[in-house]
């Protein structure tokens, strides 16, 4: 393992590794499916402001796809989000809570323990968190197209049509094209909403232990179980490369200390977008600098609450559906696979964080009493 990532780190950076074509387009909205609903809802129960948070994750789509020259998904800290969306966040917490898991993932980075928790934590429990979190993208997809019946299911029979044809699968871009005409016939147009950016600032220290307790540490077994070790696996699977836990601790530590103080929403990778983003095409570094440049110019320009109107909920849903199978077709790779159900339907009727703390804490108890067995 340790070889092949030094000779990962020496194969110099060239533009095979950059493409930008139909194939790289679809993928790179692939994801936004997921990103879009939670970020506009974030803005709208809190009054955060889109347009930082457009800019910044677009910067970090940008970064992203330099450094690791693959798709490499940006997304909004799922927990976090759906707290702060539930109301039990303030803007003020939602930013103590982000530099709180900036500092924390940096450390687990240079500290290397997050090589530690890599060899405690078993495969059977990744998978079922790959597992739980395809249940709940499916479940959060089938409510989207139930809101949106009809333009939920011509989606999602378009996305399932492009299978079946021998062209290029760009399922994607013609849904999300379909769901922007409808948004300019219903609306009239986009509103230019130019962005306003405030000088950076600290939360005040009130906010930290709320946002530590209701924000942080919801967020930190879902981000390692999902967004770090679920994700470097998964790049396993579909690249046949390997990219260390240590690279995207520090580049979700860096993003969440950089652009949270400047407005920015914490942000984390995850398993379930690079499937979104691999299912649609995005096969290099190429595909994230689209998404990033697409990101940059709504968040610039066009960063206004009326934005999520012009991505139906109908498309939201059919893409989410496809990104959800992609992602338990990883899972279901497990060698436990009655552990990984178990993980998955604990994740799916409780909590994702906590299904990861259960059934690490069960792991830990059952490997201590099997040494203490074959001591005695």
């Amino acid at each position: 393992m340790k070889e092949s990532n030094s000779k990962s780190k020496q194969q110099p950076q060239n533009w095979s590794d950059f493409r930008f074509t139909a194939e790289e387009a679809a993928g790179a909205v692939g994801d936004f499916g997921t990103l879009f609903p939670i970020i506009i809802g974030v803005a709208v129960v809190t009054g955060l402001d889109l347009g930082p948070i457009l800019l910044f994750m677009g910067l970090a789509y940008l970064a992203t796809g330099l450094y690791y020259r693959l798709p490499m998904p940006v997304e909004p800290m799922k927990s976090i989000g759906a707290v702060a969306i539930a109301g039990e966040l303030s803007a003020g917490e939602i930013r103590s809570a982000g530099i709180m898991m900036g500092i924390i993932l940096l450390a687990l980075g240079f500290g290397g323990w997050i090589s530690i928790l890599r060899e405690k934590i078993p495969g059977w429990l990744i998978r079922g968190i790959q597992l739980g979190l395809a249940a709940i993208l499916l479940q959060q997809s089938l409510a989207f197209i139930l809101s949106d019946p009809v333009l939920g299911t011509i989606s999602a029979l378009i996305i399932v049509g492009f299978t079946f044809l021998p062209i290029l699968d760009i399922s994607s871009l013609v849904v999300l094209g379909i769901g922007i005409i409808i948004g300019f016939r219903t609306l009239g147009g986009i509103p230019l909403h130019i962005i306003s950016l405030s000088p950076p600032a600290l939360p005040g220290l009130e906010t930290f232990l709320p946002g530590l307790i209701r924000g942080t540490f919801p967020q930190l077994p879902l981000t390692v179980g999902n967004a770090v070790l679920a994700t470097s696996l998964m790049i396993t699977d579909l690249f046949n490369k390997n990219v260390a836990e240590e690279k995207l601790v520090k580049s979700m530590g860096a993003f969440c200390l950089l652009f949270v103080p400047l407005g920015g929403f914490p942000m984390c990778h995850g398993a379930g977008g690079l499937a979104a983003q691999y299912r649609f095409g995005a096969r290099t570094g190429g595909s994230n600098l689209i998404s990033g440049t697409i990101l940059l110019i709504m968040g610039i320009f066009f960063a206004s609450p009326r934005l999520i109107e012009f991505f139906p909920y109908g498309v939201l849903g059919a893409l989410l559906v496809f990104s959800a199978l992609q992602l338990a077709r990883s899972g279901k790779q497990t060698d436990r696979p009655v552990l990984s159900l178990l993980t998955a339907g604990l994740a799916l009727l409780a909590d994702i964080g906590i299904a990861f703390l259960v059934m690490a804490a069960i792991s830990a108890i059952y490997g201590f009493y099997k040494k203490q067995i074959k001591t005695w």
